[in-house]
Parts: structure tokens; sequence; C-alpha cells
């Protein structure tokens, strides 16, 4: 991931969420106001005691004072949030963290939001639409790209077709292979 580029106003560059969503408040857990996580990250381990986290679409400051395993989730303590009544106010609110200080990732690979909106291009120049959202699948990604000729385009995130990615320039280049801009569906008879 390359470094956050911010404006002198301390907002996130175009297209750049300043928060990202890392799990969701499902209940409260025991006596002293701890709750249950969904884990929506893949990098829990961000999620530790002193981290600074912030709650709901109004992104409160929080600081967490516990993180321990639950499942396939967490239980989270968090500072000021002492009875299971306070906790309860929190169900089904998003957990975010600041994109500040997100994890490196390794050469090749992009945080969600460092892809969408990029622009879309072939491998001779023709540009195909903006990718506007990601499937995960178990075997690999799939990037929808809204084409400019109205038409959906659904890419296999796999290194045959995905090129090359620029995302300082917000640019995306693809090798199409044959079939992925067919939009007729063959009628069962």
């Amino acid at each position: 991931m390359t470094g956050e580029k911010q404006s002198s106003t301390g907002s996130p560059k175009i297209g750049e969420p300043a928060f990202l969503a890392v799990g969701k408040i499902h209940r409260p857990h025991g006596v002293h106001g701890d709750v249950v996580l969904e884990l929506l990250t893949d990098f829990p381990e961000r999620l530790r005691p002193n981290a600074k986290i912030y709650l709901g679409e109004k992104h409160i400051p929080m600081v967490l004072t516990s993180a321990r395993p639950h499942g396939e989730g967490l239980i989270l303590g968090i500072a000021g949030i002492n009875t299971p009544e306070d906790a309860g106010k929190y169900r089904n609110w998003i957990v975010y963290v600041s994109v500040k200080g997100l994890p490196a990732l390794k050469k090749g690979e992009y945080y969600f939001h460092e892809l969408i909106g990029m622009n879309v291009f072939d491998e001779t120049g023709n540009r195909l639409g903006e990718l506007t959202s990601i499937i995960e699948t178990g075997a690999n990604d799939v990037y929808v790209v809204n084409g400019d000729s109205g038409t959906e385009i659904l890419l296999p995130a796999i290194k045959e077709v995905i090129l090359s990615v620029d995302v300082e320039r917000h640019l995306m280049h693809v090798h199409l292979l044959p079939g992925l801009l067919d939009t007729e569906v063959d009628e069962i008879s």
C-alpha cells in the first residue's frame, strides 16, 4: 500500500475514505460492558488494547481496553462502556479504524478502497469503464466494472486478466479473455 496522501485540510484524497470498517457489534457480552464483534477485516490483530477505534456513522472515537478471540470474531472491551446496558446502545454499530497506519500489503495486493473508482482500460488503451465493486469468491475476487457502453463487465482478479494497477494514477489495465464482454445468454430449450 502506498502512503495516504492528504490535502492541507487533512481530508483524504478524492475517492479515498478516512475510515475503514473492521467489524460490526452484535451484542453485549458479560456484565462489564464487553461486546461481541463480527470481523469485517483480514487484519484482526490491529484490534488490541489501547488501539483507537471509531464507532458508527459519526465515527465516535473510542479506545479498546481489551480484545480476545470469540468464535469467528472478537470480544472487545471499550473504554467508557462499563455495563451491558451501555454496550447494548451500540448493537449493530459498525466499528472503524483510520486508514492511517493500515498494515502494508505485499506487492500486487491492494485494499478495496484503493481499487474502487479506478478507470479500467483494455491492453490497447480503450477505456472500458469504472471499477465500482468487488465480489469476494472462494477462488479469486471478481472486479465489477460499469462499462462506458452501459454494460457490466465482470473481471476475474487473476494475473492473466489484470495486467497492471496504478494506485497513484487510479488506473487499471486488463486483458479481456474471450467471452468477458459477451452479454447474450444462451437459452435452455
